[in-house]
């Protein structure tokens, strides 16, 4: 195969991975962002005929579970396997359609990153050494870095965390933070030595500058520069195991009182998950079509991690070292991670409650709102470059003014009037003149723009695509006004009817990515059964003489007295702070941590 030919083929078999969120507690609708994103992504390029692997899970390690354990008194297995359930359930509720959604608890997830593990000691790429630890003395037990609060050397936020500061970001390590303190215990913790095993992330400083290099082009400017920075400000090794009793087992004699940690199980996670799809669909080497490396080390695939900024480390260096360690697995080719959903300025957390207004669970939120709802507000207003605000009043505008005004109403008046005036037949066309045309165009036109902004993984423009054409629409309308000329002049109006009514056949495959359960009833208004998502990314026909069936309003306008009293429902049913001690809103918090 020619490397043109190989380039090609990668094009057209797309990895896509996604942060796994902590099991530790239920989801708020901020961490859907990168879900989201992924699965408009991967819905895409099914209909354009790539060949797509999505898969994420639940983070079921880390000290976020044990905490929460702790504290309620029971084992993290339990918390785990709890709150994977709700957010599995909430995932599916919203449409996310991954083709693997597991677990790192599973025993296929602890052998392969054993074997990773080894892999990696085996090449030179891990040593052990005996550091200081920190220990809390009124606990009597050493402290994982999340057991560790203290102030943020970096900006001076007085609450970061062992691992990492909510506030700036930056990773940390339990000994960087000023005036350090126990969670346990509220103790100052003390040090004493330990030993452990470090990533030799030196080692890979070059090998990742020069991959960078050739892939920043396509990566968005945010995500290259900041991880070029990071790397150039001096890689240094980094402990991959803790003295702890939850995670993935230590495969050498010796450590059997210690777990390698969750920031490098989770990221294996990608790779064990396509191995576990492979497994369950019978053909156990499935999983290598986007994995193996040609023999001339060309990628099979390009593979995309969808994650929040704050896991760009993880993602963009410390993921792709260990795959260069590990030898002939395919590296990321964009790691298209978003920006922060702020609420009131702030950014949101799962455990830190700023204000009295709160966002609400994932799962709390779709038992009051349509999915597509949520979909729709979350990619209109992307936080893709900068970070965006969550409001309740955005929220509404965004719904009923673009949403239903723009889009649904355009669909739903034309397709009443077809049954009303029309018997619900859709109506032969005379011969087309410039403007007829000229909205016929604006949909292939569409259809490329769009395909472009979404295999760039702007899909916030790629909507506004798809709602441009819906203006058009409405603007057809209104100037043909089919609903005056069917009486003056029939065969006029049955044209404009007949155009506006492909320009709807082909916005069902076009909302498909974005609004899956909208795009499925319109598609079933239109006459058609099976799955809308099977349809190929192209404008589709809708035939003169077909009888359509009758319509449903495809969105809810939400009035204030009506959103008034979900909010309320929700304040009522629910406390103002969540249980877990998680994260921000940017993204499920798996591989940081």
């Amino acid at each position: 195969m020619s490397e043109l030919e190989t380039d090609k083929a990668a094009r057209h078999r797309i990895f896509i991975g996604v942060a796994w969120p902590y099991a530790s507690g239920p989801r708020h609708v901020g961490h859907a962002v990168p879900n989201l994103a992924s699965d408009i992504f991967a819905r895409y390029h099914r209909m354009a005929g790539s060949d797509v692997l999505m898969v994420s899970g639940s983070d079921e390690h880390g000290t976020p579970i044990t905490v929460v354990a702790d504290r309620r008194g029971v084992s993290p297995r339990q918390i785990a396997e709890e709150n994977h359930r709700i957010i599995a359930a909430s995932y599916e509720a919203l449409g996310c359609s991954f083709d693997l959604y597991t677990e790192t608890g599973t025993p296929n997830h602890y052998r392969v990153t054993q074997d990773v593990f080894l892999r990696l000691r085996e090449q030179g790429y891990l040593f052990e050494e005996t550091t200081e630890a920190a220990y809390d003395p009124e606990a009597k037990r050493f402290l994982p870095d999340r057991y560790i609060e203290g102030t943020c050397p970096h900006c001076g936020f007085p609450d970061a965390r062992g691992d990492q500061c909510d506030n700036c970001g930056r990773t940390l390590d339990p000994v960087d933070l000023i005036n350090p303190r126990s969670k346990l215990s509220g103790a100052t913790p003390e040090t004493r030595d330990t030993t452990h095993f470090f990533l030799d992330l030196p080692k890979f400083t070059e090998p990742l500058l020069a991959w960078i290099d050739a892939s920043k082009e396509h990566w968005r400017p945010n995500v290259a520069a900041f991880t070029e920075n990071w790397i150039r400000e001096g890689l240094k090794p980094r402990a991959i195991t803790r003295d702890i009793d939850w995670g993935v087992p230590i495969p050498v004699p010796g450590y059997e009182d210690k777990r390698i940690y969750v920031w490098f199980d989770a990221v294996i996670g990608y790779l064990s998950a396509a191995i576990e799809w492979a497994e369950l669909q019978g053909t156990p080497d499935a999983w290598k079509r986007w994995w193996t490396l040609q023999p001339d080390g060309t990628p099979p695939a390009r593979a995309y991690y969808f994650i929040g900024k704050d896991n760009i480390p993880f993602h963009a260096i410390i993921w792709p070292a260990m795959l260069m360690g590990y030898g002939g697995l395919t590296l990321p080719y964009d790691v298209p991670a978003n920006e922060f959903v702020t609420l009131r300025g702030q950014k949101i957390s799962s455990s830190r409650s700023h204000t009295t207004e709160r966002l609400p669970w994932l799962h709390e939120f779709l038992d009051l709102f349509d999915p597509d709802a949520l979909r729709f507000f979350l990619t209109v207003n992307a936080p893709e470059t900068r970070d965006t605000d969550f409001s309740w009043d955005e929220f509404q505008r965004r719904n009923n003014d673009e949403l239903v005004a723009t889009y649904g109403n355009a669909v739903h008046r034309l397709l009443r009037f077809l049954q009303s005036r029309l018997d619900g037949v859709v109506p032969e066309p005379g011969p087309l003149d410039e403007r007829d045309q000229a909205m016929l165009d604006q949909i292939s036109t569409t259809f490329r723009a769009a395909a472009d902004r979404l295999e760039a993984v702007k899909l916030r423009d790629g909507l506004g695509q798809v709602l441009d054409l819906a203006r058009a629409l409405n603007r057809y309308l209104d100037e043909t006004e089919p609903w005056k000329t069917l009486k003056t002049d029939p065969d006029r109006a049955r044209t404009g009817l007949w155009v506006a009514l492909q320009v709807v056949s082909s916005l069902r495959v076009l909302t498909a990515p974005f609004l899956p359960f909208s795009a499925q009833r319109l598609h079933g208004y239109l006459g058609d059964t099976g799955e809308v998502a099977s349809l190929p990314w192209e404008p589709v026909a809708l035939p003169a003489g077909r009888t359509l069936p009758q319509p449903e309003p495809l969105f809810r306008k939400l009035d204030d007295e009506e959103l008034d009293g979900l909010l309320a429902r929700l304040n009522d049913e629910a406390p103002a702070t969540g249980e877990p001690d998680t994260v921000s809103a940017s993204a499920p918090r798996s591989p940081a941590s």
